[in-house]
């Protein structure tokens, strides 16, 4: 599991039928310590719901076709939790706000 920042959606009108209903976002994977992004991005689908600006838990690969959403359909990457917070070592690094905007240490 790799955690990323959702910082974009993707629209795609015409697709795969089994990939109809399907939403798409773009996440860029960050730095556990500081929560900066790492110009490393990804295209995931998202199978709980996750907006933008969230830290999130992606699987890649045959992982990514394990959820009830995506199982038997192409996928390469997909969101499978939003994180509410983190530690490193007994020190919060990230707390989700009840406004859903995160708060670092």
């Amino acid at each position: 599991m790799i955690l990323a920042k959702v910082v974009g959606s993707v629209v795609s009108t015409v697709k795969e039928p089994r990939l109809e209903g399907t939403k798409f976002l773009i996440l860029e994977k960050i730095d556990v310590k500081t929560l900066k992004g790492k110009k490393d991005f990804v295209v995931a689908m998202d199978a709980v719901g996750a907006g933008q600006g969230e830290i999130v838990f992606f699987v890649g690969g045959s992982s990514s076709r394990l959820t009830e959403l995506t199982a038997g359909k192409p996928s390469d990457a997909t969101i499978i939790a939003i994180v509410d917070s983190f530690d490193i070592r007994g020190e919060t690094i990230y707390s989700k706000s009840k406004s859903g905007r995160g708060v670092t240490k």
